[in-house]
């Protein structure tokens, strides 16, 4: 695996877990009633969009012309399969916390609605098909690009906009590509031209951090005016993710194999599966136990990412356990040290 990569997905995976931490921790303790905090949790949505943006770089780095035979088949086995037990497990976990849930229900909102923190993985599916469409029939991503930010704004701008016809179906809507349509063809173009766009930030290395800084201004004054919401459906999160992304891609000199990161990379999809079960069972102990907002969010976090190494871990060694928490098994960037595949 290529190192930046390793060290984006980390820091995206990382991040979905801290905002967990200071989602669950304030479930218990309450929210701390500070502007700074609240605005760092807005902040923190950029991580499932990288999550999701990452997959599909690497997907047109790999395969900018063609998808191999079975492609599909693998990614049901290590992705899908791992949706669906996960379907099945937060519902279980959600009839534990509150016995008047009806798990049969529960389950299926999960598998064909994507009600649980899962969902991410119906949009990489969708990422998916998108990107088999766009090789196959060679679409141009100078059409696509601008149709695609246009398509995903309306959607976005629709839906938090506050119409009421569209209200019933609000927790929806996150599920449709339309909504990350922008976030796939820009993520197209990187991966496809990876060589020219790391040539382009090793020339121009403050660019990508400039920009980063103006999108969280962005991010800031649209906060200042109202738009509070902490999800990662935010229209102004776009550029923030794109950018931050792009800064961390043009690092890549600077990053060693390391490996933890390594772990915590191939660890990743199980990471985000498992953690938000893990922190809300063990939640309500830890704001007992910790007292205040600021420590239990640290103290949940930390232990939140340990318990679920291991429970992967232990789950990754049992027969069929790839099935549950997806492929753990990826080799190291020093097992892997070869060219980039060559890019049209």
């Amino acid at each position: 695996m290529v190192r930046e990569w390793n060290y984006l997905r980390v820091l995206a995976c990382l991040s979905i877990v801290f905002l967990h931490s200071t989602t669950n921790m304030g479930r218990q303790l309450g929210l701390p009633d500070s502007e700074l905090y609240t605005l760092a949790r807005v902040l923190l949505c950029y991580a499932t969009p990288t999550f999701i943006v990452l997959s599909e770089i690497i997907l047109a780095n790999r395969y900018p012309d063609k998808l191999p035979e079975g492609f599909f088949r693998k990614r049901f086995k290590f992705i899908l399969l791992p949706y669906f037990s996960f379907a099945i497990i937060d519902a279980l976990v959600k009839n534990y916390i509150d016995p008047n849930i009806i798990v049969s229900q529960k389950i299926v909102d999960n598998m064909f609605f994507g009600q649980f923190e899962g969902y991410f993985i119906l949009i990489i599916l969708q990422f998916y098909i998108l990107h088999y469409i766009v090789v196959t029939f060679n679409v141009s991503m100078k059409t696509l690009l601008p149709i695609s930010f246009f398509v995903m704004c309306i959607h976005l701008m629709a839906f938090n906009s506050g119409f009421q016809f569209l209200q019933d179906y609000t927790k929806y809507h996150k599920l449709f590509f339309t909504a990350w349509f922008g976030y796939f063809t820009v993520a197209f173009i990187i991966g496809k031209y990876y060589k020219e766009v790391l040539h382009f930030l090793e020339k121009n290395k403050w660019l990508p951090f400039l920009c980063m800084f103006f999108s969280i201004a962005i991010i800031y004054i649209n906060f200042q005016n109202g738009e509070t919401g902490v999800h990662s459906r935010r229209l102004d999160l776009y550029a923030f993710t794109i950018f931050l992304s792009l800064s961390v891609l043009s690092l890549k000199r600077y990053f060693i194999d390391s490996k933890i990161i390594n772990l915590i990379s191939n660890y990743s999809l199980g990471i985000y599966l498992v953690h938000w079960q893990v922190q809300r069972l063990i939640a309500p102990y830890a704001g007992d136990f910790f007292g205040r907002n600021s420590i239990g969010v640290i103290g949940l976090f930390i232990i939140s990412l340990l318990l679920t190494i291991l429970i992967i871990k232990i789950i990754s060694i049992l027969p069929l356990g790839a099935f549950v928490v997806g492929n753990t098994k990826r080799r190291s960037y020093q097992d892997k040290k070869k060219a980039l595949p060559a890019v049209s």
